[in-house]
């Protein structure tokens, strides 16, 4: 998939009115997630998304403390001055995606690195062990 077809899609997925916009959506998920994410599971998730998708994924530091599938949606509202539910939307129409690009293997491996929170965020089932 290129970013112009990941573009196309966010841009559907989220009933964005503009490309721009979408793109906008993108980048900032994008950026968020490459704050979030380490080791293994990044690179081999920056080896499989189009390189203007990669290098905004990858410009980003890890952040030492990583947040909640919540935290990093309010996160996602303050660094766009945006409210958490537009976040949220956002969030989950750009992940859908990125889960397509990423396959059940990769995907799986990221949520088990990622804190609570993240599976609904890709459109998964939030999966919890019984204590």
């Amino acid at each position: 998939m290129t970013f112009q077809q990941i573009l196309e899609r966010v841009r559907y997925e989220g009933a964005y009115p503009t490309r721009e916009r979408a793109e906008e959506v993108v980048r900032a998920v994008l950026a968020g997630l490459g704050r979030q994410l380490t080791g293994e599971e990044r690179v081999d998730l920056a080896a499989r998304l189009p390189v203007e998708a990669a290098l905004v994924f990858t410009a980003q530091v890890p952040d030492t403390e990583q947040l909640t599938g919540w935290g990093f949606v309010k996160n996602l509202a303050s660094h766009t001055g945006g409210t958490p539910a537009t976040a949220r939307w956002d969030t989950g129409a750009v992940l859908a995606t990125v889960a397509q690009l990423a396959g059940e293997a990769l995907l799986t491996r990221i949520l088990t690195q990622l804190p609570p929170g993240y599976a609904l965020l890709f459109g998964r089932a939030e999966l919890v062990q019984a204590a």
